[in-house]
Parts: C-alpha cells; sequence; structure tokens
C-alpha cells in the first residue's frame, strides 16, 4: 500500500501543472528551430551539389547496368523525384507555430490519457 501511495506521489511531482508546463514550452521553443536546421541542410547548396552527383552515380550504375538510355533517364528522374518530394513534405511542415501547437495538443492527449488509465488503475 505504502509502495502505491509513493509511485502516485512521484507520478503526481512529474504531470505537475509547472512540469507540464516547462516541457510544453520546451518543446514548442525546441522543434521549430530544428526543423529551420533541418530544412537549411537539406536545401543548402552544398546539398544541391551532393544531390546532384548522387543522381549522376545512379545513372551511371543503371547505365552500366545495362539499362536502356530512356529507362536509366526514368528511373534517375525518379529517383530525383523523391528526394523533391522529401523537401516539399519538410517545407509544407515547417511553419514552426503550427508544428509546436500540434505536438503541444499531442503530448496533452497522452498525458491526459495515462492519467485516466492511472486513475482507472486506481479504482
Amino acid at each position: 500500500m505504502v509502495e502505491d501511495e509513493k509511485k502516485r506521489e512521484r507520478t503526481h511531482e512529474r504531470e505537475s501543472p509547472e512540469n507540464i508546463k516547462e516541457i510544453l514550452n520546451a518543446v514548442s521553443s525546441e522543434i521549430p528551430p530544428m526543423i529551420k536546421n533541418i530544412l537549411a541542410s537539406v536545401f543548402s547548396e552544398e546539398a544541391g551539389r551532393n544531390m546532384g552527383k548522387a543522381a549522376a552515380a545512379y545513372y551511371k550504375e543503371m547505365k552500366q547496368g545495362g539499362l536502356p538510355e530512356q529507362v536509366a533517364v526514368k528511373l534517375t528522374e525518379d529517383y530525383m523525384r523523391t528526394f523533391s518530394s522529401i523537401g516539399d513534405m519538410l517545407r509544407s511542415g515547417s511553419r514552426g507555430d503550427d508544428i509546436g501547437k500540434e505536438v503541444e495538443r499531442k503530448i496533452r492527449e497522452n498525458m491526459a490519457e495515462k492519467r485516466q488509465e492511472e486513475e482507472e488503475k486506481d479504482e
């Protein structure tokens, strides 16, 4: 019985409004800059050069593998489109405020679910 009380007390301390607020503030202030840094690295001049080299190497391998010109070009275009799609996805998700708010909402939902589960276990 004493152990259960200690466990509940530790859980309550972790889920105190002050701790939750601190966690949410950290998440919403840290994630947007991380995404911006990822975008900057993906769309940098160096990243562009590396993508070009990768596409050239990919094309060369297709040709050396015996694929016809048209097929090698098509596959290389598809390969590059994958990079573009990833970039577009990152760009569309890079609105920092929206992401921070969404993360905060998800954390709140998860914490509420865990709290409810704990309450159900205690009953």
